[in-house]
């Protein structure tokens, strides 16, 4: 819930004051706050979210209090598809039913999905046996115990404040000219200047995980590494098959706003044959937009340019089953 992330006001039982008691996210500064059932949040949730992640900082106004706090925290989201399974056919915004706003906002987005194949199905098995049983041979494995990890990454973070050097910097303005160059042929953005706020962000981390205090090149191809595997699974237009940053910063391929307009000229066409005035069923016009189109016209795609002509004026709609023509 929002007062669990953010911060919530109770009384205190001795003094009867009204103090402020802080969420993980606050808790959480410095560090990193791990939310799963990311996909089960309400919008109110998510809002807060939006300052946390772009600020790193979270605002406060109840009860008389008013102030800012600290949020500098790293967030680990896991999110279910909505459908409880993954749909090839739609974008990772449609599947997860989350607002873009807040997606293009991460870092990094990987799909865990189930492959459905029996090399797979051992590596899981084997994994989750040896939660339970370890054997002789595992056992002797020289493995980095977890308290050690632990220190290690608490440590770096502490200590380790790496800057970039100047290799480094040319090399992330090359990678950011590139990805920018990537979809300019087709007419796309694929790349927008959060991408490259991301680079420096992952280069510096990889910085870190070497225990250096400067950013080299290697940081950077590694990071422009993990950038573009994460964009092959999340950005990836399913009709096309290629990436298009735009369903991650838009909610919307390129391909899906080109069709949407499309059908709003249609319709919008279609409507100024009908005169001023005039009161149409919605039923019917939707019925004569599928045979009239070219475009394979569903109900959804019907209502969004529906309501763009809305919002323009073009037209009303006084009731759910009726379009009145201004």
């Amino acid at each position: 819930s929002a007062v669990g992330l953010t911060a919530y006001v109770s009384k205190d039982p001795e003094t009867r004051q009204l103090v402020l008691q802080t969420g993980a996210l606050v808790l959480a500064d410095n560090g990193i706050c791990c939310i799963d059932e990311f996909d089960k949040m309400n919008d109110s949730t998510r809002s807060v979210l939006h300052e946390v992640m772009e600020q790193q900082t979270l605002s406060i106004a109840k009860a008389g209090i008013i102030c800012q706090l600290n949020a500098r925290t790293s967030i680990l989201a896991a999110a279910n598809p909505c459908e409880s399974q993954w749909n090839k056919n739609k974008t990772i915004i449609e599947n997860i039913q989350l607002p873009h706003t807040l997606m293009s906002r991460f870092d990094l987005i990987f799909l865990m999905l189930d492959p459905q194949n029996e090399q797979f199905d051992r590596r899981l098995a084997r994994h989750l046996v040896s939660l339970y049983y370890k054997s002789q041979d595992e056992e002797n494995e020289e493995v980095l115990d977890m308290g050690l990890l632990r220190d290690y990454i608490a440590y770096t973070r502490e200590h380790i404040q790496p800057r970039l050097s100047e290799e480094a910097s040319q090399r992330l303005v090359q990678c950011y000219v590139d990805m920018r160059r990537v979809g300019s042929g087709r007419g796309q953005v694929s790349a927008y200047p959060r991408q490259l706020e991301s680079l420096i962000r992952l280069a510096e981390a990889h910085a870190k995980m070497r225990f250096s205090q400067t950013v080299v090149t290697e940081d950077v191809e590694e990071a422009y590494r993990l950038h573009r595997e994460a964009l092959k699974q999340s950005a990836t237009d399913p009709l096309s098959g290629k990436i298009d940053v735009g369903i991650l910063t838009t909610g919307l391929s390129s391909a899906a706003r080109k069709r949407r307009q499309e059908l709003t000229q249609a319709l919008r066409k279609l409507l100024t044959t009908k005169g001023k005035g005039a009161s149409l069923n919605y039923q019917k016009v939707l019925q004569e937009m599928k045979e009239s189109s070219q475009l394979m016209v569903t109900r959804e795609m019907f209502e969004d340019s529906l309501k763009e002509l809305q919002d323009e004026g073009v037209v009303t709609l006084p009731s759910r089953t009726t379009i009145r023509i201004c």
